[in-house]
């Protein structure tokens, strides 16, 4: 069975999608912040998995489901924290992010038979999801991450391998992001926790 790993901060103000601010504010946006993140450990809790792996900058909190090991983020850029992710792995692993609460668990379960990876490109020219059958970290490090370009170079970096593509999806990076993801899952605790900050607005 596969690793699922996912990569996380801590939805402190401040801290986390401080490109919501403005129209939110900075305890909105981690608000916000928050329920995608836990909405993303309930779909991957749900998900059979051999693992289930927080890599996480900060501590956890009361969103944390059982079930889930917790490794600390090393230091460095992203790409040098999504290597050292997959380090921590032996055997299949797929690795998402906490910024797309739309995601389900047919999407995560993915089988290995036939294939070396999965890449699943975000709709801002990164990507959502990596698996790799054998975790390399070095098929991560050097890539340049929040760039346009981000998921093109990662999808290079995947040459030679055996690979399925997953259907692109939108992370929540600003507030027309969010209004999307939210109407993409509307039964979420993140569209419910958009909707009443809407509503506090009136």
């Amino acid at each position: 069975m596969t690793t699922l790993l996912v990569i996380a901060k801590e939805p402190r103000p401040g801290q986390v999608k401080t490109r919501l601010t403005p129209p939110f504010t900075p305890h909105e946006a981690a608000a916000l912040a928050e329920a995608a993140l836990a909405d993303t450990l309930d779909v991957v809790a749900r998900t059979p998995a051999r693992r289930r792996v927080l890599v996480l900058q900060g501590a956890p909190g009361p969103w944390l489901p059982a079930g889930f090991e917790v490794v600390r983020q090393c230091p460095g850029g992203l790409d040098e924290r999504l290597a050292a992710a997959f380090a921590h792995c032996t055997g299949p692993s797929l690795l998402i992010g906490m910024d797309t609460p739309q995601v389900t668990p047919e999407l995560l379960a993915v089988d290995f038979a036939g294939c070396d990876a999965y890449f699943g490109p975000a709709a801002d020219g990164g990507f959502w999801a990596l698996g790799l059958a054998v975790p390399d970290p070095a098929l991560l490090r050097g890539v340049p991450m929040s760039t346009p370009g981000t998921g093109a170079a990662q999808r290079a970096r995947l040459a030679g391998l055996r690979v399925r593509e997953l259907p692109q999806l939108r992370d929540v990076d600003t507030a027309h992001d969010a209004h999307v993801v939210a109407g993409e899952a509307p039964g979420s605790r993140f569209a419910a926790r958009l909707t009443r900050l809407a509503a506090a607005r009136r």
